[in-house]
């Protein structure tokens, strides 16, 4: 069984994107620059937000974190959203999810330049993602596709089962792997699917991110699976000096010895998602740098 640890991927990007940063800074006189909307203190949000902001500082990407009470308006929101979308020197626009239950999440989303749209939420970066057009891609779901790269797992002509629908990362992993040049057959799982165990034991790759921790136990894994957790749950663990432990949607203890190769969590997938965003947004200043160029 191999552990399938994100950082060496992750670093292994980070260090690319320095150079390629560094030529795009030389070549435009311009930084890449993110722009980063939170909402509320939820404390998961907020450590997101600062590991973001920690990468754009390595990077030498310019950024800016606007963050309001949670019981700001959806018209404000929307007008700052407006305002980003018309400045030429922010390249890349993330609203950090979730929001407080009185704002519309997909209204807010869609007011996104998709140019812009660097978690790659909007539909018209979903729909380019479907027809296998050149977009901006969810993060999680891109860094799983350079995990899969890095490790040199085979995709084509596998089998994979992607448990869970979400248009963060079930929806878009099943969508990308499907494509041409990974080829994979996928099926996916969700919530009401019926036999679940006898599903999921068919998949040479496993993915999984459903939001229920330990779900998968050994009896739901096809023996020399690979297996991709994307799930982190907090589990209350009195042993533990902060009351609780993280875990994966995949009971890893128990099942990494059916498995030739299985991410751990934490250490797996979440270190990509912030490499990933950081691809994104220099690649959303390069497209939109090279337009304003063709435009002149």
């Amino acid at each position: 069984m191999k552990t399938l640890w994100g950082k060496p991927v992750a670093e292994e990007i980070y260090l690319r994107l320095e150079e390629e940063t560094a030529r795009y800074i030389q070549s435009t006189n311009h930084a890449p620059y993110l722009a980063v909307i939170l909402v509320g203190s939820d404390p998961a949000s907020s450590s997101y937000v600062s590991m973001k902001e920690k990468a754009c500082d390595r990077l030498g990407f310019d950024h800016a974190t606007y963050r309001f009470d949670e019981s700001v308006s959806e018209e404000k929101l929307l007008s700052l959203l407006s305002k980003l979308n018309d400045d030429p020197k922010v390249d890349g626009i993330l609203v950090q999810l979730p929001l407080p239950d009185h704002l519309d999440a997909a209204k807010i989303l869609e007011t996104i330049s998709p140019l812009k749209d660097v978690d790659g939420f909007h539909p018209v970066n979903v729909g380019n993602l479907l027809l296998g057009n050149p977009s901006l891609v969810s993060c999680t779901p891109l860094g799983i596709l350079k995990m899969l790269e890095y490790y040199e797992i085979e995709t084509a002509g596998k089998h994979v089962v992607v448990v869970g629908r979400s248009n963060i990362v079930g929806k878009p992993i099943a969508a990308l792997l499907f494509q041409k040049g990974w080829d994979a057959t996928v099926t996916i799982c969700h919530s009401k699917t019926r036999n679940l165990r006898g599903i999921t034991s068919l998949a040479d790759i496993l993915i999984v991110a459903i939001g229920q921790p330990l779900l998968i136990t050994p009896d739901h894994v096809k023996e020399g699976a690979v297996i991709i957790d994307v799930g982190i749950n907090r589990i209350e663990d009195a042993g533990r000096a902060r009351g609780y432990r993280l875990v994966g949607d995949v009971d890893f203890e128990h099942v990494a010895s059916k498995t030739t190769a299985i991410t751990p969590v934490p250490g797996g997938v979440g270190v990509m998602t912030v490499a990933m965003l950081m691809n994104n947004t220099l690649q959303a200043a390069k497209k939109r740098r090279n337009e304003a160029e063709i435009l002149a």
